[in-house]
Order: C-alpha cells, then sequence, then structure tokens
C-alpha cells in the first residue's frame, strides 16, 4: 500500500508524511511548492512535483507508485483573500479536489481523507457545535470546502471508495521533534504572529474586536496542537482500512480559549512583553468556535496527547526560533 499526501511540503501535510514515514508506511508527496518548502518534506517520502489538479499526472502517479489511498491537503486557506479573489479559491479548492477525485476513480485508489475547516459552520454562536449542527460557511473558502465534501460524499455513493473528512479547527504547534511546523514566513495564524512578534520579527500585532460576548471580549478558538490533529488522519486512515464506513468528523479538544489568553501565554513562554494593540472587531469573525471532537474520541479512540495551550505555544516557538536559526 502506497499513500498520497497532496500538499505533502506544507504545513500540515508535512507532518502527516512524518506520521506515516515513522509507521512505516511508503509515502508519495505531490506539490507544487507554490506554499510549500521541499525541504519540509521528509526524506524518506518520494516527492513527485506538481499539481494535485493535473488528471493525467496524478493518474499517473497511481500506477507508478501503487497508490491506494490519498491524504488530501493541498488548498488555499486564507479566509480574507477568498473574499477578494474568490475565483483562485474555488479553482485551487474545489476543482483541483474535484479532478483529484476523478484521477482517484479512474486509478482504482480505495481511501481518500480530505481536510476541511471549521469555517464550514460559519457563525456558530458560543457553544460547542457538532458534526451535525447546520452548514453555513459565510466565505468562499468555506464554501470551496463544503463543495469538495459533497463531492465525496456523491462519488463514493456512486463507486467503491471510501472517505474521511476531518473539519479543522485553530490547528497551531509544531512536530515535537522539530523536524516541521508552520514555516510561512508571514502566516495569519494568532499564535504563529504572537510568537513572531515576540521573537521580533514584526513590530506588533493586532486584537480585533474586544467588545464580543465572551469572558474577556475577546474571540474565542478551539486551538488543536498539529501532532493530535495528524494522530486523528492516522486513526482515520486505520477506521477505514478495516472496512469502515465513510464519515466526518470535527478535529476539536472542546477547549476554547481567547484571543487574550493567547497572547498572554506567549508573553509568559517567550518572557517577552509584546506589543499587542487593540481595534475594532473584523468583519466576519464569530465570537467563538468550539467542538465537542466527541465522535472523533469515541468512535476512533482519539485521545490527544497534547491537549494545553502552553505546550501549545512553546512547541509553536521553539519552531520560530529554529526556523530564525535555519533561515539565516
Amino acid at each position: 500500500m502506497t499513500v498520497l499526501v497532496t500538499g505533502g511540503a506544507g504545513y500540515i501535510g508535512s507532518h502527516m508524511v512524518l506520521n506515516l514515514a515513522d509507521a512505516g508506511e511508503k509515502v508519495v508527496v505531490l506539490d507544487n511548492l507554490v506554499t510549500g518548502f521541499d525541504w519540509a518534506i521528509d526524506g524518506r517520502a518520494i516527492y513527485e512535483p506538481g499539481n494535485a489538479g493535473d488528471i493525467a499526472l496524478v493518474r499517473s502517479l497511481i500506477d507508478k507508485h501503487g497508490i491506494t489511498e490519498i491524504v488530501h491537503f493541498a488548498g488555499s486557506i486564507v479566509v480574507p483573500e477568498s473574499v477578494v479573489d474568490p475565483l483562485k479559491y474555488y479553482g485551487n479548492n474545489t476543482a483541483t479536489s474535484r479532478n483529484l477525485i476523478e484521477a482517484a476513480v479512474a486509478g482504482g485508489v480505495k481511501h481518500f481523507i480530505f481536510s476541511s475547516t471549521a469555517a464550514v459552520y460559519g457563525m456558530t454562536g458560543l457553544a460547542p457545535v457538532v458534526e451535525e449542527t447546520p452548514l453555513s460557511p459565510m466565505s468562499p473558502y468555506g464554501r470551496s470546502k463544503l463543495m469538495t465534501e459533497w463531492m465525496l460524499a456523491d462519488v463514493a455513493a456512486a463507486h467503491s471508495m471510501t472517505y474521511g473528512v476531518l473539519r479543522y479547527f485553530n490547528v497551531a504547534g509544531a512536530d515535537p521533534q522539530k523536524r516541521s511546523g508552520q514555516s510561512t514566513p508571514m502566516a495569519t495564524h494568532l499564535i504563529k504572529v504572537a510568537c513572531q512578534v515576540a521573537l521580533g520579527q514584526r513590530e506588533k500585532m493586532d486584537i480585533f474586536g474586544t467588545d464580543y460576548e465572551t469572558p474577556d471580549g475577546t474571540c474565542v478558538r478551539d486551538y488543536i496542537h498539529v501532532t493530535d490533529l495528524i494522530a486523528a488522519h492516522a486513526l482515520l486512515l486505520r477506521h477505514l482500512r478495516a472496512g469502515g464506513e465513510s464519515t466526518t468528523m470535527n478535529a476539536a479538544y472542546n477547549q476554547g480559549y481567547s484571543v487574550r489568553q493567547v497572547v498572554e501565554t506567549v508573553r509568559a513562554v517567550s518572557g517577552v512583553n509584546l506589543r499587542a494593540d487593540e481595534g475594532p472587531r473584523r468583519a466576519g469573525d464569530p465570537a467563538s468556535v468550539t467542538a465537542t471532537g466527541e465522535r472523533l474520541r469515541t468512535q476512533l479512540g482519539w485521545v490527544p496527547q497534547h491537549d494545553d495551550l502552553n505546550e501549545i505555544v512553546a512547541s509553536a516557538y521553539a519552531w520560530e526560533k529554529h526556523l530564525m536559526v535555519r533561515n539565516r
């Protein structure tokens, strides 16, 4: 069995490659390096440059390497950018996924795992969401991901391929062994931004909105360590291989932290009183986005090992320091 990881040179995809390689799996990475880094690809994987939406290329890779499963991470992920440039997101996310699924079906791929997003829920309210919560994405990014979920469900109903969807909440942190992490220089992830400010790579950060109906007035999010998220992928792959049914699950801790809590945690971990300017709300930001993650725990036996904000921040901060040395 060979697993194809699209976007395997990116933040989350590179961690999936590490997990699979550590387990002795044969791994092929398909990445065009638009946002990924070739140095982030573990040396035990086979790297094939190209676009995940190139049907002919993917078909050739399936035949060449005997690919039986696909884990699909490739895509664009910045919500504000999707509002300004929606066609980019419907192209890079929806259309690319559609072509990749076509190639998978034609090549006889047995299982397909897709990285989706909490953005499919839209304005969730203050209560944690569950998989049955109504779907109402507010951005082209969220809609582009939901369309792919729909395509997978339709294709699985018509063909023998089974699929798993994981809806991510706020992924953060880095590999404990410092083999990979969030490496995009100007990424918009809150924890990364705060760490970069603490390290002097940015002058300041902004807190968008302090008047939400949350305990301290700032937005609350469910931050999940990337290593725990990838462990969920590995369990989902095992589930499908064992004959399990196609499924969709939230990947979250059922524990929300506010923006102010994150900033204070970065200050404590770094020992730096970083500058965080408070300003007005940003359009489209929900007050709170958290999920129970109960289905993942009960059906797959997922037991998080890194569900502590201090550990998440410490690993992210250590990775940023590592990058500063690496990029000198």
